[in-house]
């Protein structure tokens, strides 16, 4: 496809924040029972939204916080699958993450914790950064032209 003849899809790009939304939580998910779910006696909610879960002064603190950047380097790789270009990976990990402080507003209140907000100013940083990357790498990959050779 061409990217310069692609017509402004509305709800492509909202599928697109869904499913990436979507597919960052099932991740985050699965790392924290992974990380998480083995040292507490119930992994709930909190762990996903609540700003005071993401600590470094216990070791749980810092599984969560694990859990977090561990994702968002999966998440660069949903941007290389889902969005495919390198020009719209910071757009897409920016409204993951403003719809993320969304919830957690919503969820536990302002966010007052400095270790949440390195946490999450690294994951976008880190999602961007090696979204970009990675579709750019695709990008410059030589486009093979099958060449038929006749038998003279």
């Amino acid at each position: 496809m061409f990217y310069g003849a692609v017509v402004w899809d509305p709800w492509l790009i909202v599928a697109q924040i869904v499913c990436l939304q979507c597919m960052y939580y099932m991740t985050l998910g699965l790392l924290l029972t992974v990380f998480v779910g083995t040292r507490v006696s119930r992994l709930s909610l909190v762990y996903f939204f609540d700003y005071v879960t993401v600590s470094t002064s216990t070791i749980t603190g810092w599984c969560v916080a694990v859990s977090f950047l561990l994702s968002s380097a999966a998440g660069a790789v949903y941007l290389l699958y889902l969005i495919e270009r390198s020009k719209k990976c910071l757009d897409f990990s920016a409204t993951l993450y403003i719809i993320h402080l969304f919830i957690c507003i919503v969820y536990g209140g302002w966010p007052s914790s400095i270790t949440w907000w390195i946490v999450n100013g690294t994951g976008i940083a880190v999602m961007a950064l090696l979204g970009e990357y990675l579709c750019m790498k695709r990008e410059l990959q030589e486009i093979k032209i099958p060449r038929y050779r006749s038998n003279v």
